[in-house]
């Protein structure tokens, strides 16, 4: 409001200098025909008086209409303006109005575009699982080193479109999540089965332990985060175990022996398409894994963190308890 006052107070300056300007030329006018200055003095003392009235009249007023603008941290209809009562006023309404359409439709526009590609890309993640399936069923036929190595890849290629997938839903209004109460293990042998082929083609050793666990979560998308995590710690981890076991209360443990994340990287694993020292080792990763881990987890009602140190392994927590959810 201070600053307002500065410049309302400003803004009356040329009629305060036009009126002093009048005075003077009275002023100057009855010198002139030998008229007593007392004359001019008594009316512009009136006047002044009377400039002063109307001048607060007006600031009280404008200051109310400045309250009420500022009120208005993003004016959605041309109505919710105050009304004009000036010419000026009314110009101001019609380009907010003007401005108010423009936005609308370029909003509109950009919905329409964003729909069209989240269902073209919808469309092509189910199509391309119907090749994949043709392959894995192929592959199954056979096996040698070269078809277990090629089902490997043929996992890690679903698993990228489960990612395109998850991707695209996180911020769908028609996401489906079914939150009721499952069994951990389960879901848990589900999740390490899919990778069955990499432990045994890279003589990993598991330590899965039995949980015994009943958590109140989505059993899909709590696969899929289950899943990104145990390909990231495969992806990283060239030799040694991968454990997975439960801490009280209701906290799941994913911890592997490998390379671990350098402490810089810590804090910003989490943010989309960062991918820290070891994603530029590894030209093919993305940075989306964890991302996505994160976003469905705080949708899930789940916590996530991660601890590691580089040479050391990485520990990968998931928070289960039991959150109360508002059926709306």
């Amino acid at each position: 409001m201070k600053g307002f006052r500065k410049t309302y107070l400003r803004g009356q300056l040329p009629g305060l200098g036009l009126f002093l300007m009048c005075c003077a030329v009275f002023a100057v006018t009855f010198r002139l025909y030998g008229l007593p200055l007392g004359a001019v003095g008594y009316p512009a003392a009136l006047c002044a008086v009377g400039w002063l009235l109307y001048a607060f009249l007006r600031g009280a007023k404008a200051a109310r209409k400045h309250a009420a603008l500022s009120s208005l941290t993003a004016a959605l209809t041309e109505d919710m303006l105050p009304p004009a009562d000036t010419p000026e006023d009314a110009d101001y309404r019609r380009i907010i109005a003007l401005l108010q359409e423009a936005r609308e439709k370029q909003e509109a526009d950009f919905e329409g575009k964003y729909a069209d590609m989240v269902a073209y890309y919808t469309l092509w993640a189910h199509q391309i699982k119907t090749p994949i399936a043709a392959m894995r069923l192929t592959l199954q036929n056979e096996d040698s080193p070269l078809s277990r190595r090629l089902t490997a890849e043929l996992g890690r290629i679903e698993r990228y479109v489960e990612m395109v997938l998850a991707y695209l839903r996180l911020d769908s209004t028609s996401t489906d999540y079914v939150l009721r109460e499952y069994e951990l293990d389960p879901i848990l042998r589900a999740a390490v089965k899919k990778f069955s082929g990499e432990f045994i083609e890279r003589r990993l050793a598991l330590d899965l332990r039995p949980t015994g666990a009943r958590v109140l979560t989505d059993e899909k998308w709590l696969s899929f985060v289950l899943e990104q995590l145990l390909s990231n710690a495969l992806k990283y981890t060239p030799a040694g175990t991968i454990s997975i076991y439960m801490e009280a209360p209701a906290v799941l443990c994913i911890a592997d022996t490998g390379i671990g994340i350098a402490p810089e990287d810590l804090p910003r694993i989490f943010e989309p398409g960062y991918t820290g020292l070891n994603g530029r080792t590894d030209k093919h990763a993305s940075g989306l894994g964890l991302y996505l881990c994160r976003r469905v987890c705080r949708n899930l009602g789940h916590g996530i963190s991660v601890q590691s140190r580089p040479g050391q392994g990485t520990a990968v927590l998931l928070d289960l308890n039991r959150k109360t959810f508002v059926v709306e």
